[in-house]
């Protein structure tokens, strides 16, 4: 029964987002590309929104299935507060017209949340069961973004165009900066 109420969830999810996409002014071409990608836009999307919103719920009725799973992996139970608290807006946001500076960090805390529970239960010494839900979720989640309708993405920036040169002083910055964290640690040099 559960399983039918989800997958009709998501079915009038995607037609919802389907209808809602054309409220918000996007012009859906007739080919086919065009609608397979709107399509396969709303359907990953009502996905990776649907588990932000059904975990936010479980995280703050702090089911003991989240609460075994988070002792298990050592972290305090009132992260499930936090975590519960900040999914809901995030799910709100992706699903909501406009926004889309929300909307990026939207997906960023989505992606972080997915991917920070895979290595969590990697590291934990979990079998692949555990830990593989979250990195589909991670694929899902940026395929959502990926796919997102123009009304949904940031507006271009203007300007000339990025050269791959202008990495190489972010990065050796970066670089020094480990460099110089790793002999100014408290103690001395870690023990590795």
């Amino acid at each position: 029964m559960a399983a039918v109420l989800v997958t009709v969830l998501i079915v009038v999810g995607t037609v919802g987002g389907l209808v809602s996409g054309r409220w918000e002014g996007e012009a859906i071409a007739l080919d086919r590309w065009a609608w397979g990608r709107e399509i396969a836009y709303w359907l990953i999307t009502i996905l990776v929104t649907y588990e932000l919103a059904a975990g936010a719920l479980w995280d703050l009725l702090r089911i003991e299935y989240v609460k075994v799973t988070l002792a298990h992996l050592g972290y305090p139970q009132y992260l499930l507060l936090i975590l519960g608290a900040w999914r809901i807006p995030g799910a709100l946001v992706l699903l909501a017209p406009r926004f889309p500076r929300l909307k990026e960090w939207a997906y960023a805390g989505a992606f972080f949340d997915y991917s920070g529970a895979a290595a969590s239960h990697f590291l934990a010494g979990d079998r692949i069961a555990a830990w593989v839900f979250p990195v589909i979720f991670c694929g899902l989640t940026l395929a959502s973004w990926a796919l997102r309708p123009k009304s949904r993405r940031m507006p271009a920036q203007g300007g000339r165009p990025l050269r791959v040169a202008a990495w190489v002083i972010p990065l050796l910055t970066v670089a020094a900066m480990l460099v110089v964290a790793l002999f100014t640690l408290p103690g001395g040099k870690p023990s590795l």
